[in-house]
């Protein structure tokens, strides 16, 4: 204890630490407090036995916010401590290198889509307000792709599509509804035609995309897919669990090298099959292909694609007999009324209508493109020769209306020629069966089917060297339609209703009716 004689004793407090000896100056300037209150002659301090001088002090104060401080930094670098190392164990970018079995599952994909037969599909083309939808079908192992377009970006492509990978027609329906949905599965049978290919994206690229995803060849070696394939991260697909990859599609022919296209993602589940599919066009827009694995109803193709495919077999006695006998049934029927239907290219989408008569072998049509209907071109044909006039334009008409009768004056007719193109091949043809009987080792029965409301046979005739051609003869041993295949890898058909028909124009004297063949035993 000291003594002082300023004042009473002082004792020191247990509680509270001695500071070391300070300079005047600085003890005043930092406690500037104490200053304030303190005697400027160094008289009498407040009493230390005031409660207030410890516990409620300015410095006091400071040393409990400091200390209060530290705990807080403390307690927070431990928990940014704790959690570093959940965070930190998912790096940035986790793609890596394939497995050998995950390798394995991306070069079985072709094939276990076409070993699956069908999907549903739902494709998005592009984004937001210019994205074109398509929702429908794919049959990789027919190959059949079957879709209804629509979304804010369809535009004239709005309505239904069939395609093969030979060809791809539409049946354009600006009235349809904005919102796809899957298309009727049996499909109609009108206002199909070939579409004219735009400049920049297209649905056949959408076809090829879709029909390439499948293959009937045993898949590639491991070895052939690109380096540069990459496991990206696992996802969940329509409850399905799957590995999303990152790698150009994988070549479908056996030992072939990879394909150096585009890179597409690819959700694959643990057995190779594909639900997922998102990268560009050959155009660069960007594409996502929803696989729906469970919808595989049977599709049925268009007639103009070949119609559906049956099971080809040899004629059948009864068949073999209403072949042989065709001509002269057909001669004794005398003719028929006819409509054509021929999607020749983009440019000659036929329809027509018009008259046969086998007795005479003469035929008289008049065929218009379905997007010029006011542009008509009238045909007559006689003994295998063909001629033909345009007709003025005119007001607009149905392009299968049968022309006038009698033509009209004043028009100049070609010269008659041998049958030029796939249009005048097929009213030869049609001529032809009441003419020539086709012997049966050429003929398989594809089918029975249905026509102007009478079931037929489908018979399909095939010659070297010549375009395919189908009689459907109905169960009376009467042609009802002749089909003929043609360039493009379609079908254009010639339905024929018996019928009295009236004179024909002919451009030259009456041809006689061809004399009986005999049978062949």
């Amino acid at each position: 204890m000291e003594t002082s004689p300023a004042g009473p004793i002082r004792p020191v407090h247990a509680s509270r630490p001695v500071d070391p000896p300070a300079p005047a100056t600085e003890t005043r300037a930092a406690d500037s407090g104490a200053a304030d209150t303190a005697p400027a002659d160094g008289g009498a301090e407040p009493d230390g036995d005031d409660p207030t001088d410890q516990a409620t002090g300015p410095g006091r104060h400071r040393r409990i916010t400091l200390l209060a401080l530290a705990v807080l930094a403390t307690a927070s670098a431990a928990a940014l401590v704790v959690g570093l190392p959940d965070w930190a164990s998912e790096p940035a970018d986790a793609a890596r290198p394939l497995t050998a079995a995950e390798a394995e599952r991306l070069a079985a994909v072709r094939v276990t889509n076409y070993r699956d037969v069908r999907s549903g599909v739902h494709v998005t083309v592009g984004r937001g307000s210019g994205r074109t939808e398509l929702v429908g079908w794919v049959d990789w192992s027919r190959p059949l792709v079957y879709l209804d377009v629509g979304g804010p970006g369809a535009g004239t492509d709005r309505g239904l599509v069939q395609a093969t990978g030979a060809a791809l027609l539409a049946r354009p329906d600006p009235a349809a509804a904005p919102t796809p949905a899957p298309p009727p599965l049996v499909p109609p049978t009108d206002r199909w035609r070939l579409p004219a290919p735009p400049a920049g994206r297209d649905l056949a690229s959408v076809v090829d995309l879709l029909l390439d995803l499948g293959a009937a060849r045993t898949a590639p070696d491991v070895a052939t897919l690109p380096a540069a394939a990459r496991w990206t991260g696992r996802d969940t697909v329509a409850g399905t669990p799957v590995d999303v990859l990152r790698a150009p599609l994988p070549p479908d022919t056996p030992g072939s090298a990879a394909s150096g296209g585009p890179e597409f993602r690819l959700w694959l589940d643990p057995d190779a099959r594909l639900h997922r599919l998102a990268g560009p066009l050959p155009d660069g827009t960007p594409v996502t292909v929803e696989l729906a694995r469970s919808d595989r109803p049977t599709l049925r193709p268009i007639d103009a694609l070949g119609g559906h495919p049956g099971l080809p077999r040899a004629l059948a006695e009864a068949e073999t007999e209403r072949l042989a006998r065709l001509p002269a049934r057909l001669r004794a029927a005398g003719g028929a009324t006819l409509t054509l239907t021929a999607p020749l290219d983009p440019t000659r989408n036929l329809r027509g209508g018009g008259w046969l008569n086998w007795a005479g072998q003469t035929a008289y049509l008049g065929v218009g493109d379905v997007a010029a209907p006011a542009d008509r071109t009238l045909l007559r044909h006689r003994a295998g020769r063909v001629s033909r006039v345009e007709l003025p334009a005119g007001a607009d008409t149905d392009p299968a209306a049968r022309p006038p009768l009698p033509p009209p004056s004043g028009l100049t007719w070609s010269p008659a020629r041998p049958p030029g193109d796939d249009l005048d091949r097929l009213v030869a043809t049609a001529l032809r069966a009441g003419a020539t009987a086709v012997p049966a080792h050429s003929a398989v029965r594809l089918r029975d089917d249905r026509v102007a409301d009478r079931t037929v046979d489908v018979i399909e005739v095939r010659v070297p060297r010549s375009p395919a051609l189908r009689y459907w003869i109905d169960r009376t041993g009467l042609l009802r339609r002749v089909e003929l295949r043609t360039g493009p890898g379609l079908w254009a058909q010639l339905d024929l209703s018996p019928a009295a028909v009236p004179a024909l124009p002919t451009g030259g004297p009456p041809v006689p009716a061809p004399a009986p063949r005999p049978r062949r035993r």
